[in-house]
């Protein structure tokens, strides 16, 4: 993490100063980049459940992400793979040729797909090796505070050595650090707890959904018997109801002629499911909802993470008078936050809610809390920019690219702490909600559907971002001629109606009891 994130806080800078690439045109590839590394995780989960396992998964795509290592450190250091310099603003900067473009992008792509590969991977590997789920709870909680705590460091320590010393040095310290984890990680091989490959789950799903149709005209039947169970047991406790979600895809499990061999197992596995295949995809599609949800609740802090790069660009970061703060660590005013409140959550308030209210703060509502945190912070952001942009009309700044505003970057602060404290709430609560709700042969998917959301986020966040470019005059290529303060206020309204949304979906969705339940399995109704 330390050495994916070491080169991720810093790209919009890199693009800016070294490739020459506009400030906007800059944040909107950044927001791809980020997309990529939050939907590889699903191909990874995939490959994981599918064929590899956790561990190998992991450990092949922190050898990509070497290799991407190697690249952008080549990129950095031959004056031949980037165009010459120029000043931020100034119209004489040459762009990047079509060769310098390719290698750039090749070697951002490698480091992405090594950095998306892994991260949740591991959160999948680590919360195998405990068999209590409030154990697993806990972790994820503190896997979540880890992957914080490496952004720290990554946007202070090495992003301060890649824009006061060199970026060669700053790249070379995330090579090392990738090369340093790998061996530590596949050192420890033979003291994990290695989940196996079970052939791929989607498989599964599919076929219950071609059984279902093929069977479409077969009558359902009340009783338990008449149905395919995964383990005969299950036959003589697993209720029979009629009111069950999605009672169509029931007839997928439906025993006809022919459909079982003389052993009692399947005959044509593409016209007869287990009821506990029926029961797997029903909960994957009641997850859909509440999991949408989570996209629109991500979307304004991509592009809030994304422009609070640029807007410290143009504004006084100076500590002192010989210590300049990167533009790129301002995010790691979120990361302090949010690693300082998963750890206040954790082990002070939440405990402190069950003793005064006799039950725990449930997933769903820590979730919650963290839409409406998460509008709230919007609602900051629009009202300092509004400042900034006053500050800039006062002293007459807007026709000059690349100017410096005289206010401190610290103005910046309030909005991100209090993203912050949002995503203390809702990240870690999302990836134990997925992973408890989640059927158990979809694990390795389950903590992957946060990261396709929040890859899904940046990529819709570059889409509105554009659509807005194209349909106003709020976000020129000068930031401080535009009208950033009015892109937030439509977050704001975004966010306001996605939390309705998710509050509708939330009263919808019945949890499974975890504690109580014995198989992963049983127990969904007919």
């Amino acid at each position: 993490m330390l050495s994916g994130f070491g080169w991720l806080a810093n790209l919009i800078v890199y693009l800016v100063q070294e490739f020459n690439v506009e400030s906007i045109n800059a944040t909107q590839i950044a927001n791809v980049v980020h997309g990529c590394i939050n939907l590889l995780p699903v191909l990874g989960a995939i490959i994981a459940d599918s064929f590899l396992g956790s561990f190998h998964v992991a450990a092949i795509s922190s050898f990509i992400s070497f290799l991407g290592m190697i690249l952008l450190i080549l990129t950095a250091k031959l004056s031949s793979l980037k165009p010459p310099p120029c000043e931020i603003g100034s119209s004489f900067c040459r762009a990047p040729s079509k060769l310098q473009y390719v290698v750039l992008y090749l070697s951002i792509t490698t480091a992405s797909a090594g950095l998306g590969g892994s991260r949740y991977t591991l959160a999948t590997l680590g919360a195998n090796q405990l068999d209590k789920p409030k154990d697993k709870e806990t972790f994820f909680n503190w896997f979540f505070f880890t992957v914080n705590a490496s952004s720290i460091i990554s946007s202070t320590a090495i992003v301060y050595v890649e824009d006061s010393i060199s970026w060669v040095l700053g790249y070379t310290i995330c090579f090392a650090a990738n090369l340093i984890a790998l061996a530590v990680f596949l050192a420890g091989q033979r003291f994990y707890r290695c989940d196996k490959p079970q052939g791929s789950p989607f498989t599964g799903l599919l076929r219950v959904v071609v059984a279902a149709v093929r069977k479409r005209k077969v009558l359902l039947s009340s009783r338990s018997e008449d149905y395919y169970h995964e383990h005969r047991e299950t036959s003589k406790v697993m209720p029979v109801t009629a009111n069950g979600w999605f009672r169509f895809l029931n007839r997928a499990a439906m025993k006809t002629e022919g459909d079982i061999d003389s052993d009692g197992l399947i005959a044509r596995p593409w016209k007869l499911c287990s009821l506990e295949q029926v029961g797997n995809l029903r909960t994957v599609i009641r997850l859909v909802p509440i999991w949408s949800s989570g996209i629109f609740l991500i979307t304004p802090v991509a592009i809030q993470s994304s422009i609070a790069v640029t807007q410290a660009l143009s504004m006084d970061r100076h500590l002192g008078s010989n210590f300049k703060i990167p533009a790129a660590s301002i995010i790691v005013v979120i990361l302090v936050s949010s690693s300082f409140f998963v750890a206040l959550f954790d082990r002070f308030v939440f405990p402190t809610w069950q003793k005064l209210t006799g039950r725990p703060l449930t997933l769903l509502q820590r979730i919650g809390i963290g839409h409406v945190i998460i509008v709230l912070s919007m609602a900051i952001s629009a009202m300092v920019e509004s400042k900034r942009l006053k500050t800039i009309h006062d002293n007459k700044l807007e026709a000059l690219p690349g100017a410096i505003v005289p206010m401190q970057v610290w103005w910046l602060f309030p909005q991100l702490v209090v993203i912050g404290i949002g995503d203390a709430f809702h990240f870690p609560g999302q990836i134990a909600f997925y992973y408890h709700e989640f059927p158990a042969s979809l694990r390795s998917i389950a903590t992957a559907m946060v990261s396709l959301a929040v890859g899904i986020a940046f990529y819709v966040s570059t889409a509105l971002v554009e659509l807005i470019r194209r349909l106003t005059g709020w976000l020129p290529g000068n930031i401080n001629s535009g009208r950033l303060d009015n892109l937030y206020w439509i977050l704001v309204t975004a966010g306001a109606l996605n939390f309705m949304y998710f509050l509708v979906c939330a009263k919808l969705y019945k949890c499974r009891n975890i504690e109580k339940e014995v198989d992963a399995n049983s127990g969904f109704d007919i």
